[in-house]
């Protein structure tokens, strides 16, 4: 999965495809490069960030899903609102990713409703508070248990079970050792009998462990992709695919020999 963020303020590369057409040519340059999905989001998730309009949010993203669905290419929208998904998906989008897990009351019967996959990811807290020194027990048996009440709420809203990929959230709402927690302990997640969904680029954890800026941490990122992987991760969310198709690959080609 490509990151597309149409945004003026994503942590990392915020403001750099908040153009239209560079955002298009971006997309399929991702594809190009080996994006199965390209995930395009027009509201900054980073740690600190302010909410963003449903109809802002709306002018960013349907423009390039529009012209990227035409093109051929899966679109995941990157969204909590399900204003945004709504015209995401009538513009060609077939994923929902919400951070919220379905917090919106309706955003999970539009997608029963539009038939679309949708992941269900685990933050604590909200993008502007969820850093404030988060706690856990058992990080790991916490997000666990959420998720599991989540899939239960989404297919009890008609989503086919078949449609639903978990995501730990590494990062959202975690301190750098949670999220290393969750890496090393990813197997368990088979228990909810749903691929695994994991987003790492260029995060936070990756600099603080390694004493990088965001734009010095492509090595830091492959490894936590090449042992989400090998632990059984089935969809890795990056910003830069032409080098993590690669680590993909061969951390498959390990896993499954």
């Amino acid at each position: 999965m490509g990151v597309l963020n149409v945004t003026p303020d994503s942590f990392s590369d915020g403001g750099t495809w908040i153009d239209a057409r560079s955002a298009i040519a971006h997309g399929v340059r991702l594809a190009r490069q080996g994006a199965d999905i390209i995930d395009v989001g027009g509201e900054s998730t980073r740690p600190g960030a302010e909410p963003v309009a449903a109809d802002v949010e709306i002018r960013r993203v349907v423009p390039v899903v529009r012209a990227l669905a035409r093109r051929g290419l899966a679109v995941s929208i990157d969204t909590s609102k399900a204003a945004v998904a709504s015209a995401a998906i009538d513009a060609g989008a077939s994923i929902v990713n919400d951070v919220t897990a379905l917090a919106d009351p309706a955003m999970a019967p539009l997608a029963a409703r539009a038939r679309v996959a949708v992941i269900l990811m685990h933050m604590k807290g909200t993008p502007r508070t969820m850093q404030a020194r988060p706690r856990y027990g058992d990080v790991v048996k916490e997000i666990l248990a959420f998720l599991r009440a989540r899939l239960r709420a989404a297919t009890s809203a008609g989503i086919a079970r078949e449609r639903l990929i978990v995501d730990p959230g590494i990062g959202f709402g975690k301190l750098p050792r949670h999220n290393l927690e969750i890496l090393r302990r990813l197997g368990e997640f088979a228990a909810l009998g749903r691929p695994v969904a994991i987003g790492t680029s260029r995060k936070r954890f990756i600099g603080h462990y390694l004493g990088r800026d965001v734009d010095e941490r492509v090595p830091g990122t492959a490894a936590t992709v090449a042992a989400a992987v090998l632990r059984g991760a089935s969809l890795i969310r990056v910003h830069d695919v032409d080098v993590m198709a690669d680590v993909v690959r061969m951390s498959t080609l390990l896993r499954d020999s």
